[in-house]
């Protein structure tokens, strides 16, 4: 029995630290169903808006008030790249793009540590890294408050994007750029303010996603590394399914818990560090689309 409580304990930690990924997951989702483009600077806006949120804290501003600003400051940020990046490489190649998303994130990175500093941050979120008593005492399994909270919040944000984009017309000109844009212009549809949206969203998605990491592992130039943590969840679930951000972020993260205490000491530990890119792997071999992505038809 207690061998059995301790694996259902380490897929449930797994699994909630799992919606942590579908967050910093989503951010992606959001930019590629818009432009089918792979937006690199992901990891960058994570640490840009988290190290702006506990900047502004700094300077005497509240929680609240912090909060605030810096979802204005990433819709600041959304808007000069939208106006600033992409409009003028529109009708561009993806690679194109790709690599204006890599030279976004530098320029991210730079500002951030140029406004704010390098130094390691601590961010009190007033939730410990603790296990739930209650939880203990019911299910006698050990589940960390952080963690917990961090799974409703990524679950809140993740449904309240779904019905944004399904039941408002912004998202509704979302789902139509996303399956043919010149098709969407040509009915009236305005493209920039659909793209201002998303890379808004993105914005907010990461500030969120920075908050979560942050509290656990500080605020720190590591976050920007959370942009390849993603891609596995990203191959796993689909680069243009909001669901499968969800399912491929749940997917790795039990994943590498479970490998990582069962077959860890068997290769000398760390193996949560790239067991999760190995799966990935085996998808791109015999499902490159992913779980929930759209299958590509080419002519050939």
């Amino acid at each position: 029995m207690t061998e059995v409580l301790f694996f259902i304990e380490v897929v449930v930690a797994g699994l909630l630290a799992g919606t942590m990924y579908s967050l910093v997951a989503l951010g992606f989702v959001l930019i590629y169903k818009a432009s089918s483009t792979f937006n690199f600077a992901q990891g960058a806006m994570v640490f840009f808006a988290v190290l702006a949120f506990v900047g502004f804290m700094e300077l005497g501003l509240s929680f609240p008030v912090s909060f605030v600003v810096t979802v204005l400051l990433m819709v600041l940020v959304g808007f000069c790249t939208e106006r600033l990046v992409l409009n003028p490489l529109m009708n561009q190649s993806e690679d194109t793009l790709l690599m204006a998303t890599i030279g976004l994130g530098f320029v991210l990175e730079g500002l951030a540590q140029a406004a704010w500093g390098v130094e390691v941050r601590r961010l009190d979120l007033g939730i410990g890294d603790f296990p739930i008593e209650w939880i203990i005492d019911v299910f006698g399994l050990f589940v960390s408050a952080l963690d917990v909270t961090a799974g409703i919040v990524a679950a809140v944000l993740i449904i309240g994007l779904a019905l944004l984009f399904k039941y408002t017309r912004m998202g509704l000109g979302l789902r139509a750029v996303a399956d043919d844009p010149g098709a969407a212009s040509s009915i009236g549809i305005p493209l920039k303010n659909i793209m201002l949206l998303v890379w808004s969203a993105a914005g907010v998605v990461a500030l969120v996603a920075g908050m979560m990491w942050g509290a656990r592992a500080g605020v720190q130039f590591a976050l920007v590394d959370l942009a390849l943590k993603a891609l596995p969840v990203l191959i796993i679930g689909g680069f243009s399914s909001i669901p499968g951000a969800i399912i491929g972020g749940l997917i790795i993260g039990a994943t590498e818990k479970v490998l990582e205490v069962y077959l860890g000491p068997f290769f000398g530990g760390a193996i949560e560090g790239w067991a999760p890119y190995v799966l990935a792997i085996f998808f791109l071999l015999y499902r490159p689309e992913g779980l929930f992505g759209e299958k590509i038809i080419r002519r050939v």
